[in-house]
């Protein structure tokens, strides 16, 4: 378990870095950039979510047939996720292009900030296919139990964005100074390097003589990663579908919706801090259990997913306990306008509240993907998302009054409802006889 998290944790404290550093560099040029860049990167998500979902199907797919030694079926899941993934990414990049104005414009950004949000999802668009192939070549090496490809990977991407936010945004050397549009080019740059380095991986070791042959699709086979992927597609749609109508009701708080919408940037990239051990248990719960349902030992699969999710909430629990007691501090380091900051603490100090319910949510929901069980963990979160968050976060923000306050407050309840369900749903052990284009799950004979 240890083997596969730490590099998992280690990528993950790389993403907060890269995502830590580009809200650090916005607010440096205005809280406006600040608020900007914090509600694209909920939009463009949504054009990133097939890329998960393919992934994640893919995951739950190649996991299985590592552990029940099916190579052939991996050499398969592996060919055609690569170019199903590369399709969808073109589609969606010629939408986003063609498109950008009226898809900002319904998204609900406030006037001050739409000229800049444009700029940044223009040129998030043009890095789709590289973060796509990115995604599913990394989700490959996972469920492969390669995780120092994944890493090495990332660490690149890590170095090449954090280096160019500052030298493309204020001018180093002989780079020019593109202003705020640099934070958006650093990033995709960086995806489109790592991302050549992520494909040669494939023409190396094992994956050279695995790859080999023919590279033509076959329906059967995308139609079993549709299958997989959908609900998670269908998941992430829904679940940044709703986190962009939260950006939407702190938009309608009057004078003090920049300020709610800069702090909830702010305080989801500090709360990263507390996501990064979370979301590496996650996959680590995601390709053990897969690995064992495919070698035929499903109790072996339920004691590691119980080990891992008890893990995380006493590391999640710990962790939250700093930044509460921190929150000030750690709003200090991104946040500069003093009403910012004050939000961006008060945020904290409510979220942490969910930190070890979340914990639950985050690692059981990856053990239940790694199973296949990926409508499980859908019905779970939407519920929770659609039913709980929103409607409570609207009723307390606005007829109630609470503002900001209210958005934060209902963010948490969800949560703790999430992680409840998310756990009833994992014990109940369904997903130990789900069956998988023919690997089945249950004990060896």
């Amino acid at each position: 378990m240890w083997r596969l998290t730490w590099p998992m944790l280690l990528i993950m404290v790389l993403n907060f870095f890269v995502g830590f550093t580009d809200i650090y560099v916005a607010g440096l040029i205005s809280r406006d950039v600040q608020a900007a860049i914090g509600y694209v990167s909920q939009l463009y998500f949504l054009f990133i979510i097939l890329g998960n979902a393919i992934s994640i199907g893919t995951v739950a797919l190649v996991s299985r047939a590592f552990g029940a030694l099916d190579f052939e079926k991996v050499s398969a899941y592996v060919k055609h996720s690569l170019i199903f993934g590369l399709m969808v990414s073109l589609i969606l990049m010629i939408i986003g292009l063609l498109f950008h104005e009226p898809i900002i414009k319904i998204a609900g950004f406030p006037l001050q900030i739409r000229t800049i949000a444009e700029t940044f999802f223009v040129i998030f668009s043009f890095a789709l296919g590289s973060n796509y192939l990115l995604i599913i070549s990394s989700g490959i090496f996972r469920a492969s139990a390669e995780v120092m490809k994944p890493l090495i990977v990332m660490s690149m991407f890590c170095i090449i964005n954090i280096v160019l936010d500052f030298a493309l945004v204020f001018g180093w050397g002989p780079l020019p100074a593109l202003g705020y549009k640099g934070i958006g080019y650093s990033t995709a740059i960086a995806a489109t390097v790592s991302m050549v380095v992520s494909l040669l991986f494939f023409f190396t070791g094992r994956w050279r003589k695995l790859l080999r042959g023919s590279w033509g699709i076959e329906n059967r086979t995308i139609i079993q990663i549709i299958k997989l992927g959908w609900p998670a597609g269908l998941l992430q749609v829904a679940w940044n579908a709703g986190s962009i109508i939260l950006y939407h009701i702190l938009s309608r708080l009057g004078s003090e919706s920049i300020t709610a919408l800069a702090s909830i940037t702010n305080g989801l990239r500090i709360e990263a801090i507390i996501f990064m051990p979370a979301f590496a248990m996650n996959m680590t719960a995601s390709v053990l259990v897969g690995q064992n349902l495919g070698a035929g030992k499903p109790q072996r699969a339920a004691r590691l997913g119980w080990k891992i999710a008890f893990t995380a909430m006493i590391t999640l629990s710990l962790l939250s306990c700093i930044i509460f007691i921190g929150a000030d501090f750690f709003a200090s380091l991104l946040a500069r306008d003093p009403a910012v900051l004050k939000e961006t603490a008060r945020y904290l100090r409510v979220s942490m509240l969910s930190e070890p319910f979340m914990a639950l949510s985050l690692v059981l929901g990856g053990a239940l993907q790694g199973a296949g069980d990926t409508k499980g963990n859908m019905w779970v979160i939407i519920f929770c998302m659609w039913v709980i968050r929103l409607p409570l976060a609207f009723v307390l923000a606005i007829p109630l009054g609470f503002g900001a306050l209210g958005v934060w407050m209902a963010m948490v309840v969800s949560m703790m409802f999430q992680g409840f369900l998310m756990t009833v749903r994992f014990y109940r052990g369904r997903w130990k006889t789900l069956k998988i284009d023919g690997l089945t799950t249950g004990e060896q004979k």
